[in-house]
Formats: C-alpha cells, structure tokens, sequence
C-alpha cells in the first residue's frame, strides 16, 4: 500500500489530482485510520480498465 503521492508520481498527476480523485470515489483506495493508500496494482488495472479516463 502506498500513498497518494508515490501514486501521483507513479502515474504522472499532481497531488492534488489524486486527492480529487479519491473525494469523487473514482481511483481504488482504502482509508487506514487518518490516511489514504492504494495499491499500484490496483491503480494499474483501474487505469487499464479505462475508467480514469471516465472521470468528470
């Protein structure tokens, strides 16, 4: 599990972006007390899916 911004890196996004992303329930993630992490491959297959690219 990694945090928003070893995923934004990972995919080339801003912070922010990820940030957003998980307000709108759109990218994987689960919520670890306080903190917000994420799988690679679960991003990775999400992205191959092609539902990034449904996001408003």
């Amino acid at each position: 599990m990694v945090k928003p911004q070893e995923i934004a890196q990972h995919l080339g996004v801003s912070k922010d972006t990820i940030r957003n992303w998980i307000k709108k329930g759109a990218i994987p993630y689960r919520r670890i007390g306080k903190q917000y992490k994420s799988k690679i491959s679960e991003v990775d297959a999400w992205v191959d899916s092609g539902k990034s690219a449904e996001i408003e």
